[in-house]
């Protein structure tokens, strides 16, 4: 008992000396634009698992996965949207952007804009069971106004989770999916796996990576990807073991290294890691706090912060706050680049009500010297 007690001490005072160690390099507010597309209700306690693109008038749309009734990963779900004309400072009207389509859900929405083509792809799961989730794409060339009918990437038996916003295009033009992979979920005789599903057609066909990423525990779960300058590739990946893990591919995502830990304290929650452009390097959107004596999670998804990496993950800035209410949490973070901003969205949760944050934040302010 006292050494629980003597824990939760510890990382309090961690918590406090984290925040106050960079309480000096708060993003000025004037340089935020922050506003609530989606806000909890009791008919929809839950909106997570979101993201935006910049469409070609300059408007701004945003699909988020809206749940119904309860918050649970198997309540019954759609994608919902909402366009902004400002910069996301206002929103206009909600829509469905794509009806649930599972026997459970329809949740889990990544954007991406083609290279050098005028269509945007939309992908998103469909939930079935837990022993049945798949991962599908969409296809627009009017610029979000109408879809093509989901075709499914995921062709194998089981469970595919692909985060919200993970979705990319390589400098070569293939297309990486990276999907966790289990025959049934929260089951200790299957544990998760990273495998890769690629596309060199612009995603009319896939192909599943020949290995697939293990890690102890509960296993290999939501991992991200992002092209290092040589052209090989990093997956981070969430663990249950105290920090973010990592594997390498020099093949374009079809084989892996064994996953390693990386120097990224997380507690069992998702990272956000994206390239910053030109030279300025890597960004990472993290929640840097695990306790141990957690019932689970390693404890909770807070404070949320950011670090700038000049020499593509070995090294990292000082924590940039980006939410320091310890009283919520904040998760599923999408994240990109546009011109001279970092468009953010995440959920933010208190009192088990889940709303959908939309910030922008002005890109020198989370530079690192």
């Amino acid at each position: 008992m006292l050494s629980r007690v003597l824990q939760s001490v510890l990382t309090f005072s961690f918590v406090l000396c984290l925040l106050g160690a960079v309480s000096d390099d708060h993003i000025p507010a004037a340089e935020v634009i922050e506003s609530w597309p989606a806000l909890a209700t009791e008919e929809h306690p839950r909106h997570s698992e979101g993201d935006t693109i910049v469409l070609k008038d300059g408007s701004l749309l945003v699909g988020w996965t809206e749940f119904h009734k309860t918050n649970s990963d198997f309540a019954a779900a759609h994608i919902a949207g909402r366009k902004s004309t400002d910069g996301g400072r206002t929103w206009g009207e909600q829509f469905i952007l794509q009806q649930n389509v599972g026997q459970l859900n329809t949740m889990s929405l990544s954007f991406l804009r083609l290279n050098n083509s005028d269509e945007l792809l939309m992908f998103f799961l469909v939930k079935n069971s837990k022993a049945d989730l798949n991962l599908v794409v969409c296809r627009s060339s009017d610029e979000a106004e109408t879809w093509t009918k989901p075709q499914r990437i995921t062709t194998e038996d089981g469970y595919h989770i692909m985060n919200n916003a993970r979705a990319i295009q390589l400098s070569s033009g293939r297309l990486l999916c990276p999907v966790s992979t289990t025959r049934l979920i929260h089951s200790s005789e299957h544990p998760l796996k990273n495998v890769c599903y690629f596309s060199d057609d612009d995603g009319k066909t896939w192909k599943r990576s020949r290995d697939a990423v293990s890690v102890p525990k509960r296993g290999a779960m939501e991992p991200g990807l992002i092209e290092r300058r040589d052209g090989s590739l990093l997956q981070i990946i969430r663990t249950q073991m105290g920090s973010i893990w990592i594997t390498d591919s020099s093949d374009g995502g079809d084989t892996w290294s064994e996953a390693r830990p990386w120097n990224v304290t997380s507690p069992e929650a998702p990272s956000t890691l994206i390239p910053l452009p030109g030279k300025r390097g890597w960004l990472i959107f993290h929640n840097p706090v695990v306790d141990p004596d957690a019932k689970s999670h390693g404890g909770r998804r807070t404070p949320l912060v950011a670090r700038v990496s000049k020499d593509e993950g070995q090294t990292w800035s000082e924590a940039i706050p980006i939410e320091d209410d310890l009283t919520k949490t904040y998760s599923y973070i999408s994240a990109h680049v546009v011109d001279d901003r970092v468009l953010l969205s995440y959920y933010v949760e208190h009192d088990s009500r889940y709303s959908l944050k939309f910030k922008s934040i002005l890109l020198d302010s989370l530079d690192a010297p």
